[in-house]
């Protein structure tokens, strides 16, 4: 058996997939388990974390965001404990059923099918944000704690604008190997500024319902990704016009 495919597998079979699909309603379709990736499977995610390091691009957005990150058509190329656990047929039944619905991976042209964000420089962040889905459907966040040696924290407000509900805020650590998966168009999220001599690396892979998008909100949401996370060349380049087909 792949090692990938083991590793998941193993980590799914520890798991209460019922009392978990409970946790994720209750929280307003959000929920987090604490180092739940095997080491192993950690250890090859974080190689792949050190060999694309030299495709970091930075990007700062005043009163909103300073960072790095490293867009799927990199991780395609270089990437591939990356990319066998987003291909992972196992992973996206486990997160169907989390979910309660018929899940796709993003198209290959979406530069954040899955990413790496970088934290490495004193007062990198991001506030607070939804995951704003430009597709049809919804789009479901995975975040992958990686690298975790900071005093930044991942601080979400469960229930926001849900009538009838007081939002809870929570804040977490993202150790390596942590597991939060929520829907972006209802959890409002920031992760804290980062200390000297810190750094945080996390992953994100998203899924989605329907994965069309009018041509209008596709050039938005490039625009966006070309200003606050990847650059101009990384989302209109020749590596975005001819991706590697993340989908199987």
């Amino acid at each position: 058996m792949d090692p990938i495919v083991d590793e998941v597998a193993r980590a799914i079979e520890r798991v209460d997939v019922e009392a978990l699909r409970r946790t994720y309603v209750e929280q307003d379709e959000f929920v987090y388990i604490e180092r739940w990736l095997p080491p192993a499977l950690v250890a090859r995610l974080v190689a792949d974390v050190d060999r694309v390091r030299p495709a970091i691009h930075r990007n700062y957005i005043p009163r909103h965001k300073k960072g790095g990150s490293v867009s799927a058509y990199t991780l395609v190329a270089q990437a591939p404990a990356i990319v066998a656990l987003y291909r992972s047929p196992a992973f996206l039944e486990f997160l169907a059923r989390l979910t309660g619905a018929r899940l796709q991976r993003c198209p290959a042209t979406d530069p954040h099918a899955c990413a790496l964000y970088f934290y490495t420089e004193p007062g990198d962040h991001i506030g607070f944000h939804y995951d704003t889905s430009y597709y049809r459907s919804a789009r479901y966040t995975v975040l992958v704690g990686l690298v975790e040696r900071s005093s930044s924290r991942l601080v979400c407000q469960l229930h926001r604008g849900l009538p009838g509900r007081t939002p809870v805020e929570v804040s977490l650590r993202t150790d390596p190997g942590t597991f939060i998966l929520f829907n972006g168009d209802r959890l409002w999220h920031a992760i804290t500024p980062l200390g000297a001599g810190e750094e945080r690396v996390s992953l994100t892979l998203e899924f989605v319902t329907d994965p069309r998008m009018t041509p209008l909100k596709r050039f938005v949401s490039n625009m966006k990704d070309s200003i606050a996370y990847f650059g101009f060349r990384s989302v209109f380049g020749e590596r975005a016009r001819r991706p590697a087909a993340l989908p199987r």
